[in-house]
């Protein structure tokens, strides 16, 4: 079945459910002082991989890349690169917070910008949103590494921006795969930039495979299924449903990497559920 044939809520928790994965798989590689690779590593064969799934997939459908933008690519490069660089020195529930808060800044932004206007349900569930992760997220945390949280800071812009931009793509998985082949010479660029002046490359068998899930399914397949739902979404209510990935994405290190399950992780978890389904109401009439 063509993206463009799925439903828009199936698309969206499609997508919603890979970005959580890319949470999952980039903490399992680089957290911590025994990471599985190095942050340019995973960020060059995360992005590889993920060019090469779309490959395929436009292959068996006799479609070829197209629509994609060297500014779409270097913002696709940009979250890529900075998410995985910040991921070694910032917390991952800080890290929710400062990524997923500059996500919703420039798509709101960019809405109001536009001339989109929320109804009075939809600000309060903004608000209660933020709110949650900010539970989520601050109570017991230590200030952030400012190098890194400035990293995840412009990781969110940037994927805002992307978001943004590929709400005019009319054919989204030729889009992505694009985008995703631009990106390529940018990732290795970074590659051999850190291989010279930051840290050895460091790679184990684990590390690639976890790389390579990341690029080929949450990226690659999930962004493709993301492009499709955002011709059908506003900026603003493209920017609230991301806000539940934290959500996911934390459920799933309960249930795949054994982190404890918390009363402030419901509370969180509670509090976004219940601000997205506000935030996405129609008002009566509408």
């Amino acid at each position: 079945m063509s993206p463009g044939r799925i439903p828009v809520p199936l698309l969206v928790s499609l997508a919603l459910l890979g970005f959580a994965g890319n949470s999952l798989l980039c903490r399992a590689a680089l957290s911590g002082g025994a990471a599985l690779v190095d942050p340019a590593t995973f960020t060059s064969v995360r992005l590889a991989s993920g060019a090469a799934t779309l490959a395929l997939l436009l292959l068996a459908r006799g479609a070829r890349p197209g629509q994609g933008t060297f500014g779409s690519a270097f913002a696709l490069f940009a979250y890529a690169a900075g998410f995985s660089l910040a991921y070694v020195r910032i917390g991952a529930g800080v890290g929710a917070l400062v990524l997923f808060g500059c996500v919703q800044t420039t798509m709101l932004g960019a809405g109001l910008l536009y001339g989109e206007r929320p109804s009075a349900s939809g600000w309060i569930g903004l608000s209660l949103a933020l709110g949650g992760l900010l539970v989520l997220a601050a109570p017991g945390a230590t200030a952030p590494d400012p190098v890194g949280a400035l990293l995840m800071a412009a990781a969110g812009v940037a994927w805002g921006i992307y978001s943004l931009r590929g709400r005019s793509a009319k054919r989204p998985l030729s889009a992505t795969a694009d985008n995703f082949a631009r990106a390529i010479p940018l990732t290795l660029a970074l590659s051999l930039g850190s291989a010279f002046f930051l840290e050895v490359p460091r790679i184990s068998p684990r590390g690639l495979l976890l790389a390579v899930a990341s690029g080929a399914l949450a990226s690659g397949v999930g962004y493709s299924l993301w492009y499709a739902a955002l011709p059908r979404l506003s900026a603003l209510r493209a920017s609230v449903v991301q806000l539940l990935v934290p959500v996911l994405a934390t459920a799933g290190s309960v249930l795949f990497l054994g982190e404890q399950l918390t009363a402030r992780i419901v509370v969180a978890g509670a509090m976004l559920a219940t601000g997205v389904l506000l935030a996405l109401r129609k008002p009566r009439g509408s």
